[in-house]
């Protein structure tokens, strides 16, 4: 498995997927604002849930300074629907279950889990620019503490 590693200035690699209600997301329709993509390995887990909320708590600073904000987890959308509705999520969750667009942004391959090489989801985040290029990447972060760190370098 090659290992991609996307970085500032790099295209964003463009993505169509189904959101929670099953309609279709792409990155091309949010073209002209900037956009805060996050890779989690599964909804309704602690981490993922920890996460999701930080950026649902953080959507309104988020927006006000112009971000939008993805996420995208191999769930099917249903569970991205159950996900969404049980913590009161604001922002689109999209389902990936060939994981080719985590992928194709280096979100998904070996990685460590309590010490032990596995293969899975590598949590993720990356910004997009309004021209459709990296701002910054990312990878292997953790669950807690995550959001406050990004919102601490994109000065929100």
């Amino acid at each position: 498995m090659t290992e991609i590693r996307l970085r500032p200035g790099d295209p964003a690699p463009d993505f169509t997927l189904a959101d929670s209600e099953g309609s279709q997301v792409s990155l091309a329709s949010l073209r002209g604002q900037r956009v805060i993509i996050y890779f989690y390995p599964a909804a309704m887990t602690p981490g993922c849930t920890k996460q999701a909320c930080d950026f649902r708590d953080s959507k309104k600073d988020l927006s006000d300074a112009g971000f939008a904000v993805v996420g995208i987890s191999p769930d099917s959308p249903a569970k991205l629907a159950s996900f969404r509705d049980r913590d009161g999520l604001t922002f689109p969750l999209l389902s990936d279950p060939d994981r080719s667009v985590l992928l194709a942004y280096g979100a998904y391959g070996e990685k460590m889990l309590y010490g032990k090489k596995s293969v899975g989801v590598i949590r993720s985040t990356f910004v997009v620019g309004a021209d459709g290029l990296i701002e910054r990447a990312y990878y292997a972060v953790k669950a807690t503490g995550h959001v406050a760190r990004l919102r601490q370098d994109l000065g929100v």
